[in-house]
């Protein structure tokens, strides 16, 4: 049950709720009133830095309040006099970095500052004369420090981006001459990559690339590895396949980015090897080789039995057992039904005959109440006989539970029994079905009957073997000539042939062999590119060596010694450049592109 409260708590609750609002709201007031009171204290000591922090935290805690805002303008308007100022003094002392900085500084706390801005503009002003001059005197990492901190301020700087091309004319224009110096001392590898160097500063300020690619040329020529080769021995008498064996095709087949060179007249002291060629024969071979193949063909039909008939009649005995099924669970149903129905009658038949001694009974009863008011002497009164419970008592309860449950178990009976007949039915439907389909399918159908045709085809070769003896030596080698290699190459080509049997339906195949002269000429380059696997395999060694010599001075990638050496391994493996080599070279001569080395 619901109770009032008292009259006395309900004011007392009130004010506690008024006194925690009032809490919060002195919490914020606060607050906001204490950095308010922070940044005017502050400002009045010139402390501009701690003032615009308070003024922050006091919009912070209230972005609406208007008076903060113009406070906190003021403060910074101030705060950018003040360094303005500092900034005159410290740009009558000439140190123009330090003015500039302050003046951007004064700009950001107030971009309003006219005076700032324009002592600005006579700064980079200043230091771009400043840039200019040193320009002139040639010290261009200065200059060049100059107009890149002019730009940063004022990208689009006209007098500065000129200062930056003309800088980076003269870093091109030194660089090219330090190249020059380099080249007409002997050190082509340093001129290089000062080539290079002036090319990558400004493009077409210079003749860098075209010097760069003499010197190239130059150093190619000078680290080159030499195939000299001899006139072929034609013992064969096959001009054909000795035409394929020349040093023009010795030079296709090898790589065009390495420094190998195919000459017929060995200079004195190079590095290479000398490649004598005798084609010892050429051997054409034609051959047949007799063998068979099969052809099948159709000789005729034959009757087998219809395999789909042998589907339907599996599949309806397979229906017909199902119906066998479907009966037998019908008649179970039907007995089922009949020995309860039976049941349920004679439950009936017994409730009915308790039921009418309940009905007599009472009659008994009622008439007994009847004589008895008749024989009352006092009106009003009921005699012991009409007490309705007699007639109320219940003898039959038994028989009517029994008769009810037995009702119910008919019913699920008959249900069972109707479903069982709807199924037999379906059945019965599918088994004629099927019977109509097996006796619609004939017995035996016509299946083709194939046989296999043997015939003789003739495997014809063409063969062309060519004998290659080559002996490669060493152009600085003091020792023996090494012994020669003798291989053999050959190429071949094949085709079979046969007659024709349109009966079985075998076509006709004619020979259709290639040309012996193509097969010569195969023959040739097969065995040149042999020749030049070799050949590169001693490149291999040579330029490995170079390498591991080049990787000894990386402690020191930077200097000339070193550097002479490194280029020139770059060009030896200038097909896979080792970066170990590669990287602190071009690094340390400032190249952002290490590629270019190789003209790429």
């Amino acid at each position: 049950m619901f109770t009032p409260a008292h009259p006395s708590h309900v004011p007392s609750r009130r004010l506690a709720a008024l006194a925690l609002c009032a809490l919060f709201a002195v919490s914020g007031c606060t607050a906001f009133g204490r950095a308010v009171k922070e940044g005017d204290q502050f400002t009045t000591q010139h402390k501009w830095a701690e003032a615009e922090a308070a003024y922050l935290r006091a919009l912070a805690a209230d972005p609406d309040a208007s008076e903060v805002t113009v406070k906190l303008r003021a403060v910074r308007k101030n705060w950018s006099e003040e360094v303005y100022q500092e900034a005159e003094r410290v740009h009558a002392t000439g140190d123009l970095p330090g003015a500039q900085k302050l003046l951007i500084r004064s700009l950001e706390l107030d971009g309003e500052n006219e005076p700032a801005r324009a002592l600005l503009t006579r700064t980079l002003d200043a230091r771009v004369e400043a840039a200019q001059k040193a320009l002139k005197e040639e010290r261009l990492q200065d200059a060049r420090a100059e107009f890149d901190a002019v730009l940063s301020v004022v990208p689009d700087h006209p007098a500065a981006r000129k200062g930056v091309d003309a800088v980076q004319v003269a870093w091109a224009k030194r660089w090219f001459k330090t190249g020059q110096q380099l080249e007409e001392g002997g050190k082509l590898g340093n001129a290089l990559l000062a080539y290079l160097r002036a090319d990558q500063e400004r493009v077409g300020a210079t003749a860098a690339r075209e010097r760069a690619e003499a010197v190239r040329q130059k150093l190619r020529d000078e680290v080159a590895f030499l195939v000299v080769t001899t006139p072929v021995e034609d013992k064969a008498q096959a001009p054909d396949v000795a035409q394929r064996l020349a040093a023009g095709r010795l030079a296709s087949m090898l790589p065009k980015e390495v420094p190998i060179r195919v000459v017929t007249e060995a200079p004195e002291s190079k590095v290479g090897v000398r490649l004598d060629l005798t084609l010892e024969r050429v051997l054409p071979l034609k051959a047949v080789e007799p063998y068979q193949r099969t052809q099948r063909y159709l000789a005729g039909n034959r009757s087998v039995p219809n395999p789909r008939r042998r589907q339907y009649e599996d599949r309806l005995l397979g229906a017909e057992r199902t119906l066998e099924e479907v009966e037998r669970k019908q008649a179970t149903a039907l007995r089922d039904y009949l020995r309860r129905q039976a049941e349920l009658n004679t439950v009936r038949q017994t409730a009915e005959r308790c039921r009418e001694r309940e009905r007599k009974l009472c009659l008994e009863i009622i008439q007994r109440c009847s004589e008895a008011i008749s024989q009352m002497e006092q009106p009003g009164e009921v005699p012991e006989e009409c007490n309705p419970a007699g007639c109320a008592q219940r003898q039959c309860g038994q028989e009517e539970q029994l008769l009810a449950q037995n009702s119910v178990v008919v019913q699920q009976l008959e249900k069972l029994l109707d479903t069982t007949l709807e199924q037999k039915e379906t059945q019965r439907r599918e088994v004629q079905r099927g019977r109509d389909t097996v006796f619609r399918e004939p017995v035996t159908v016509e299946e083709p009957m194939y046989s296999d045709f043997v015939y003789d085809v003739d495997l014809h070769r063409l063969t062309v073997k060519a004998t290659v003896t080559s002996v490669l030596r060493d152009l600085l080698s003091a020792q023996a000539p090494p012994a020669p290699v003798t291989q053999d190459y050959d190429v071949s080509h094949e085709d079979s042939s046969n007659k024709g049997y349109d009966r079985y339906g075998v076509l006709s195949d004619p020979v259709q062999l290639r040309n012996e002269l193509e097969l010569r000429v195969e023959v040739g380059d097969k065995a040149m590119a042999d020749l030049a696997r070799r050949v590169m395999e001693r490149f291999d060694a040579y330029r490995q060596r170079r390498v591991e010599d080049a990787r000894r001075g990386m402690v020191r990638p930077g200097a000339e010694d070193v550097v002479e050496t490194a280029v020139r391994v770059l060009l030896l493996t200038a097909d896979k450049p080792p970066a170990d080599i590669l990287l602190p070279v071009t690094q340390a001569r400032g190249l952002q592109r290490p590629e270019s080395l190789f003209n790429k």
